[in-house]
């Protein structure tokens, strides 16, 4: 998607100073006041002046304006998984870096895989500038601090088949930049997520998913559009990431690690879904295999013992759909 130049909407009332422009950072990037995402939108100035109710229906109608932008980028979001998998499944860890709120949100979708995939721990990881204290309190001169993203991979003993996403509203983050840097130096796989084109941190990466989402309802409030627009690329890139490495079934997440009651419902849910056995055997599968969904699947549907599903389980990388087809004797 083609940038859109954008003429800021003068303000009514008493003149507003001019801001200082900003210099060039060292890696070439623009001035600050160069990014669309610091732009103003037209008729910004007055938005305090309206009801709530319009304020709410102005912000709604920013926001919808997120998932065309999010389309834009969607082979360039599918080729980085592609990317993604194949290291993954060389036994690859996928890691995002990132300041504020773009670091938050990598590390909220870091967590929430293993639950979900029942991934390893430590195989999908959230780096966030300023460390984990940073997850709940603004830390805002940590973003400037290469160093430390270069010490966090080195801790994480990098290799080249991990994968390290930067992300960045600007594009520009000095700690998200380093980490791509560091990364592709040491042979990693690198993706970048930005929210401007022709970003500093694009041109560092081998991928480049750039989601052009424009000014934001609060000027430079990148938390805004810009950060949704992050949430919705992780989604995919995490999501799609997993069905690729066989971490479901379908639409359903036979991975997941039943931890709690609700948890433990929906193991149930999915198996009953899966094979269409009646709650009795559903129980009794779950209950013979430990919980473990995919492999309960595998004794209501190829009626294995067991030992024997895990074994097919494992001679499959862990792929229901292949397990079971090899159970069957079938081709997949």
């Amino acid at each position: 998607m083609a940038d859109t130049p954008h003429t800021p909407h003068p303000p009514s009332g008493p003149s507003v100073p001019a801001v200082p422009s900003a210099p060039e950072r060292g890696d070439g990037s623009p001035p600050l006041e160069g990014l669309v995402t610091e732009g103003r939108r037209d008729g910004g100035a007055g938005i305090d002046l309206l009801t709530t109710a319009e304020l709410a229906r102005v912000m709604n109608a920013e926001d919808r304006t997120v998932p065309a932008a999010v389309a834009e980028e969607l082979d360039a979001i599918a080729a980085a998984v592609d990317a993604i998998v194949a290291r993954m499944r060389r036994g690859g860890r996928l890691v995002y870096a990132g300041a504020g709120t773009a670091g938050r949100l990598g590390v909220l979708d870091a967590s929430e895989c293993p639950p979900t995939f029942g991934t390893a721990p430590g195989q999908v990881v959230g780096l966030i500038a300023g460390g984990p204290g940073a997850i709940t309190a603004a830390v805002e001169d940590a973003e400037d601090d290469r160093a430390a993203a270069v010490a966090d991979l080195d801790a994480l003993g990098l290799t080249p088949a991990d994968t390290v996403v930067g992300v960045s509203a600007s594009g520009r983050t000095p700690y998200a930049l380093a980490a791509v840097e560091h990364a592709r130096a040491r042979g990693a796989l690198t993706v970048a997520l930005a929210a401007n084109r022709g970003s500093a941190l694009g041109a560092a990466a081998e991928h480049r998913i750039e989601v052009v989402t424009g000014p934001e309802l609060l000027a430079g409030s990148t938390r805004l559009k810009a950060g949704t627009a992050q949430k919705l690329v992780l989604n995919m890139v995490s999501t799609l990431t997993m069905v690729r490495l066989g971490k479901t079934y379908g639409d359903l997440m036979v991975d997941l690690r039943a931890s709690n009651d609700k948890l433990r419902a929906r193991s149930r849910r999915i198996t009953a879904l899966a094979t269409g056995a009646e709650p009795a055997a559903v129980d009794a599968a779950l209950a013979a295999t430990g919980g473990r969904v995919k492999d309960a699947v595998l004794l209501l549907l190829a009626d294995v013992d067991p030992a024997r599903a895990a074994e097919l389980l494992e001679h499959s990388g862990g792929r229901l759909r292949e397990a079971l087809h090899a159970a069957l004797d079938r081709p997949h």
